[in-house]
């Protein structure tokens, strides 16, 4: 028996570079087809400017407020019932026949989604199209 195995040894070592290259050339492939390109394109927008002219009294807004409990005050003017057939006379009435007429909602933050719809609902009845929703905006 021989157990000396240094004679064997004679030999470099030497590291195979080739699979490692075709592995490293698959991941580049694979990357490159997998990759999407796109350009960024950035346009130089100028906002126009437009100057407020004063309202006139015939075009004044239609304020309806509703609060948590679903209560609905129209131009600080509390109504008698809360169904969607009440708001609309009550807005066709201060419109005047005016179907430009904004109609805006105050709604609490509280209140039910149904009710800010039956103003929608109502407005869109009397025949008034413009609405809008008015917030707070809070001060840091």
């Amino acid at each position: 028996m021989n157990f000396n195995r240094s004679e064997d040894r004679d030999e470099d070592l030497e590291i195979n570079f080739i699979p490692l290259i075709d592995v490293l050339l698959v991941i580049i492939i694979f990357l490159v087809v997998s990759t999407t390109f796109s350009k960024i394109h950035e346009l130089e927008i100028k906002l126009p400017v437009a100057q407020a002219n004063p309202l006139d009294k015939k075009d004044e807004p239609i304020n309806v407020v509703v609060d948590s409990e679903g209560k609905y005050l129209i131009n600080d003017k509390p109504l008698k019932s809360n169904n969607v057939a009440e708001i609309a006379s009550k807005l066709k009435e201060l419109s005047n026949k005016n179907n430009k007429m904004p109609v805006i909602i105050y709604a609490d933050a509280k209140a039910t989604h149904q009710s800010v719809i039956n103003v929608m609902e109502g407005s869109r009845q009397a025949g008034l199209t413009r609405i809008t929703f008015s917030t707070i905006v809070e001060q840091k």
